[in-house]
């Protein structure tokens, strides 16, 4: 178990399989919060989970305890689709989990709810000046659709992000945006941190429940179902108007950040 004295660095486990700025931003989003260097563990030895879809793969991992006692650490993590048996949830620590719907689905009674990814505006503050530009940043497995690449192509004033850049660079072009259209999970919570108007757009071939554990863990009403390309230009100028809500997950994720993974420096 790692001590508050302790100065090697935190062991995170997050999917890295394909470049991914939504999951790359993890070690950012940790190591700022623990004030300590983070490096990527696998599952069975990493302390902590944050910034993803993956219950899934701390239920695989975790049907045993763990030889030294240790519990894994679950903080902002949320399901991807439903799971069945939940006899693992007793050893692991559920900090945190990122709504609503992957509380229910694991039986727990939460009342607090967050997704780590609304904190990157702290760890990479936005200075510059926003641009007249509407964002796309597609879901990682949607980049060569024949039907997004003409909607990016169809106004001069679409900007299409590659979730597959350097995660920072992807942050920032996100929050130099007037608004954004995204199929990709984290291209909406991301432009949320920014202040960034941000409208759903249909995520073919993929869950919904990860969305719609998002949006309501925020109170997004608006995220109830996502449009299509031809539905989207309606939304251009559509305001956040649930910014209580990302302060309350806000809170809620820096106040449940376990005391134990922290650097007493």
């Amino acid at each position: 178990m790692s001590n508050a004295n302790d100065i090697t660095p935190l062991k995170l486990h997050w999917w890295k399989a394909e470049p991914n700025f939504g999951d790359a931003i993890n070690p950012l989003i940790v190591g700022h919060l623990a004030g300590r260097v983070v490096e990527h563990a696998g599952p069975r030895k990493a302390e902590l989970f944050a910034i993803g879809s993956m219950i899934q793969v701390v239920k695989r991992t975790h049907k045993e305890p763990r030889e030294n006692g240790e519990k894994l650490c679950v903080w902002g993590t949320g399901l991807l689709n439903p799971i069945f048996g939940h006899d693992f949830l007793s050893n692991v620590e559920l900090a945190l989990v990122r709504g609503p719907i992957t509380a229910a689905l694991l039986k727990r009674e939460m009342k607090r709810f967050g997704d780590p990814g609304l904190l990157i505006n702290n760890v990479l503050p936005f200075d510059g000046t926003r641009q007249d530009r509407i964002g796309i940043v597609p879901h990682l497995s949607l980049l060569a659709d024949p039907e997004l690449l003409a909607f990016a192509a169809s106004d001069p004033a679409y900007l299409l992000i590659d979730p597959r850049g350097e995660p920072a660079q992807v942050c920032l072009q996100i929050a130099s945006c007037a608004h954004v259209f995204a199929s990709s999970l984290h291209g909406l919570i991301v432009a949320d941190a920014y202040g960034v108007p941000n409208t759903w757009i249909k995520p073919v071939g993929q869950s919904w429940l990860k969305y719609l554990d998002y949006a309501a863990s925020i109170g997004r009403r608006d995220m109830m179902v996502p449009l299509d390309y031809a539905q989207a230009n309606t939304a251009k100028s559509t305001p956040i108007d649930y910014s209580d809500g990302i302060n309350a997950a806000r809170e809620a994720l820096s106040e449940s950040f376990p005391a134990r993974l922290k650097s007493a420096a």
